[in-house]
């Protein structure tokens, strides 16, 4: 049975127990979404037959999975869009394959689909990529978007480790890196003060037009930092040298389990301040108990643009691990799909794919 959250702690209750993976499927993001003028529906899928006290999850009831979908009307297309999910926790002795799940919530956002006119449906899947996941899609009729929503190949750290020993297995030059960092006498502050994403947003624009990618505009920045700052789960993070100039900034969004770094802003120096705003980064969400910090998205060939090498070298530099996911599937359910597929064809050439 499918049903619809409401309660902010049910959905938020459940997304924890399921280890917080992404957090663009958190209540914030949600909320973020809204606050872009997007529809958001949070579903749940239960399983009747599950007791809580087998489950494990006592304080949600017999809900197996959640489902956050982003209801987007623009002029490339409408589409019902479920960003790194759905979520599931399915006992083993509950006997139910997800591919059940998926098939089930398929036939549910088609009705939704139909009365409101939404030409398919796009899920970007939080599974590991594998042959056997790639065919349950298929086998359930979706085919590979021609374009990214979000990230699909992800670098990601365990910070579970003491300080020692994650610097020690970072790369020689990172390490050097961020002990010069310290030497040239680079400050990292941690702020949320108002005037924090207007400083950002003038790093940001510069680092854009250097790197020639099209920027978020301010409003959207600062609705995601506050959907996230809300529940104390943001942070910006600015890096200035000895003079006082601000060369490198981040905004850093969390989950229980998690530290994002979502949004960055450098400016070239010879000094590697983004390097030391890195670490600090990380020794800061390792306060705040999360586990693992994601530098989010890596080079992937023929998914993410070819100038994606650096960062990622960069990214790379800190030690952890790849992390591929299915490619973002989709669903067509109208023929104005091809309307989109075309246009995000011409996007990924622009983008240098």
């Amino acid at each position: 049975m499918i049903k619809e959250i409401t309660s902010q702690f049910e959905w938020t209750s459940f997304f924890n127990e399921a280890g917080s993976p992404s957090f663009l499927h958190s209540w914030e993001w949600g909320e973020f979404q809204t606050k872009l003028g997007y529809g958001v529906l949070r579903l749940a899928i239960t399983d009747d037959s599950v007791i809580p006290a087998e489950a494990g999850i006592q304080s949600i009831s017999n809900i197996i999975a959640i489902c956050q979908v982003i209801k987007i009307k623009a002029k490339r297309g409408n589409m019902l869009f479920i960003p790194h999910g759905p979520i599931f926790v399915i006992p083993a002795e509950a006997g139910i394959q997800t591919k059940n799940i998926i098939d089930e919530l398929k036939k549910y956002l088609i009705d939704i689909a139909k009365r409101e006119d939404f030409s398919f449906i796009r899920m970007a899947p939080i599974f590991q990529d594998s042959k056997e996941h790639r065919e349950t899609f298929t086998i359930l009729g979706f085919r590979t978007a021609p374009i990214y929503m979000h990230a699909e190949r992800l670098w990601v750290l365990d910070i579970s480790k003491d300080e020692d020993t994650l610097l020690k297995e970072m790369r020689k030059t990172t390490r050097y890196s961020i002990r010069k960092a310290e030497k040239e006498g680079v400050t990292v502050v941690k702020r949320t003060d108002e005037k924090a994403l207007r400083e950002f947003q003038d790093l940001y624009n510069r680092t854009a037009a250097r790197e020639n990618f099209t920027a978020y505009s301010p409003s959207y920045l600062k609705h995601e930092y506050d959907a996230f700052h809300r529940t104390e789960n943001a942070n910006w993070f600015f890096a200035y040298e000895k003079d006082g100039k601000l060369t490198a900034a981040a905004l850093i969004d969390y989950t229980k389990s998690t530290a994002f770094y979502h949004q960055g802003a450098t400016l070239h120096s010879k000094v590697p301040t983004s390097y030391l705003l890195q670490w600090e980064s990380i020794k800061e969400a390792k306060r705040r108990g999360c586990t693992h910090y994601n530098f989010w998205g890596t080079l992937q060939p023929g998914r993410t643009p070819k100038n994606w090498g650096g960062l990622s070298l960069f990214k790379e530099g800190f030690g952890g691990y790849q992390v591929d996911y299915v490619p973002t599937q989709d669903l067509i359910l109208s023929p104005k799909y091809w309307i989109t597929y075309l246009y995000e064809l011409y996007l990924k050439w622009r983008r240098g794919v």
